[in-house]
């Protein structure tokens, strides 16, 4: 292994993992999103509902750089234990939250099997919104088991466990500013 793979791993916890995407670049995938969510809704008062804890990195950074008016709020839904989605979705709402014809765009951190938005979205059209819109940061497309359209997608990721920039492991390495996949050597 050479002295620059070796500056690029970390631990965290019993797994290696290994730079995968740099701050720079997730910042300006950000900012290229912004602008499609800018072109598309600077006129509706959209409301965002930032998925807890993971997108809430990538919501501030979002949120920031739009420049007119909208309302954000946060919902939990949990779906993960340790590196394996559970397949159980539990979803926390703040109550008497007001989405009856509101244009509502999902931040979400990433969409992998697609089970928490499959159960989400259906659950967010009970309340007649205008439209309801998803971003995430990361898609991984080859793990989706339902038809899941991500209409403000960042990085189309393959198939492994990555953390950083939101995103962890059994809780640790949600504040690195990089985003990280899992490191195996061959």
């Amino acid at each position: 292994m050479t002295d620059k793979i070796e500056d690029e791993i970390i631990n965290i916890g019993d797994l290696s993992f290994i730079k995968y995407i740099n701050a720079d670049e997730i910042e300006a995938k950000v900012q290229e999103i912004a602008d499609s969510i800018r072109e598309d809704f600077h006129e509706k008062y959209p409301m965002f509902l930032v998925v807890m804890n993971g997108a809430f990195i990538y919501a501030a950074d979002l949120i920031r750089k739009l420049d007119f008016p909208c309302e954000l709020n946060f919902v939990r839904i949990k779906s993960y234990q340790g590196t394996e989605s559970s397949g159980k979705i539990d979803i926390y709402m703040p109550p008497n939250l007001e989405l009856r014809d509101r244009h509502i765009i999902i931040i979400e951190d990433i969409i992998d099997t697609g089970n928490t938005m499959a159960a989400f979205i259906p659950k967010l059209n009970t309340f007649l919104p205008a439209s309801v819109s998803l971003s995430s940061i990361l898609v991984k497309p080859e793990a989706h088991k339902h038809e899941i359209i991500t209409q403000y997608p960042g990085f189309i990721i393959p198939e492994k466990f990555v953390v950083g920039y939101g995103l962890d492991y059994d809780g640790m390495g949600r504040n690195l500013k990089d985003l990280y996949q899992l490191y195996t050597q061959e």
